[in-house]
């Protein structure tokens, strides 16, 4: 059974063989994976070591120490957070082999193609069209709200095999190439001024079956692991004390003793402990995983993190006066990635607006605390046993 000590022994020999310093980024990051070391709860051969996830701390302290890179998480974070524990449970093992190290390693960026304009926070009124042709299906439709669609090689999909089952049935999910002549880009421009979202318009796009996740038509069990783990990596993110929102403000509270009141006062060191509270939930979530595969509690954590961010910056603005009201630049960008607490309060005011939307509306996330947390009675649905295409659009 390997342990920390064995742990160490190993990082050791891997720093030992590629030293940081004198070692390219990418040939660290591959020599790690190699190793075992990249995730270590994963399998042998796949970047793991079939070892516990909490382990995962002590190659992390070792390598951060002696200076060697990271693989750059932000930028890539669709593809470790959700596209890796998909493929690793529902994928072939030779799409494992293919797509885990260059995913991880960050050679290649991943999207996630769930959303549509028409389905709104129903992801399972998807119209997206998958149509079997051979070996290949053939795929017509359009996404939204598409992350990184922009920089991405791959992108995690799932489309309608079978309209003539209820809308959770007849769904099917599929390994996306993103350079595939029929997918087109194009970017949404946000109130933020930036385009960190995409539409994907998908015509005539082939997929080989090779690159379906699941079985036909349980596309929709498939999707619940990449969402499970979704609104982990958004809410249960690791941080430190005063990490995130709560750390800007608290800055500001500390450094301009001239917009200080008493009001203010009762209200930053509420939500100061409200976010400390979160962050130890996040951490007791995360011991959670290290025993299995993520639960319904991490959407409760989900919304924590889009309430807080947005009461956190409402008040940031407020403390500030005129000054919160200023924007630094409306200059229209693309970014790879987005940082929640990045730029300015502004910026952080408005870019919070998206949280209660993204990964799951609060809305949807509150109907499955109180299902599948608290197990209260589930909403009455008339649309249950009615086929897809019979549904009202």
């Amino acid at each position: 059974m390997t342990d920390a000590a064995e742990l160490r022994s190993r990082t050791e020999e891997l720093l030992a063989a590629h030293p940081p310093a004198d070692t390219d980024r990418t040939d660290f990051l591959k020599a790690r994976f190699d190793a075992g070391l990249a995730w270590v709860h994963y399998p042998k051969g796949l970047g793991g070591l079939d070892v516990p996830r909490s382990l995962q701390a002590v190659v992390d302290a070792e390598l951060t120490a002696a200076g060697a890179p990271d693989n750059d998480p932000g930028r890539i974070g669709i593809g470790l957070g959700m596209a890796a524990p998909t493929i690793l449970k529902y994928g072939s093992e030779e799409v494992k082999q293919r797509f885990l190290r260059p995913l991880w390693v960050g050679e290649e960026v991943w999207c996630q193609l769930f959303s549509e304009p028409g389905a709104g926070s129903d992801l399972a009124a998807l119209g997206t069209r998958a149509v079997r042709d051979g070996d290949d299906w053939v795929i017509n439709g359009q996404k939204v709200w598409t992350s990184s669609a922009h920089v991405a090689r791959w992108a995690i999909l799932i489309a309608r095999t079978d309209p003539d089952l209820p809308k959770h049935r007849g769904i099917t999910y599929f390994i996306c190439d993103m350079t595939d002549p029929g997918v087109e880009v194009r970017p949404l421009r946000q109130i933020t001024g930036e385009a960190e979202f995409n539409e994907v318009f998908l015509t005539d796009v082939r997929i080989p079956d090779a690159h379906r996740l699941g079985d036909i038509g349980e596309g929709w069990k498939v999707a619940q692991t990449t969402l499970m783990n979704e609104r982990v990596s958004i809410g249960g993110t690791r941080l430190p004390r005063e990490g995130g929102m709560i750390g800007p403000i608290s800055a500001t509270w500390r450094e301009r003793p001239e917009v200080r009141t008493h009001d203010l006062h009762q209200r930053l060191l509420t939500l100061w402990v409200e976010a400390e509270v979160s962050r130890l939930a996040g951490e007791r979530l995360r011991q959670q995983l290290a025993a299995g595969q993520p639960g319904p509690e991490g959407s409760g954590m989900k919304l924590a993190f889009a309430r807080l961010n947005q009461e956190i910056s409402g008040l940031e603005v407020e403390l500030l006066g005129g000054e919160g009201l200023l924007y630094s630049d409306w200059t229209m960008s693309r970014p790879e990635f987005v940082d929640f607490t990045g730029r300015d309060a502004g910026y952080r005011y408005l870019r919070s607006k998206g949280n209660s939307i993204e990964g799951g509306t609060s809305e949807v996330l509150l109907n499955i605390v109180a299902e599948r947390v608290l197990g209260l009675p589930s909403e009455p649905r008339n649309d249950k046993d009615v086929a897809w295409k019979d549904l009202a659009r």
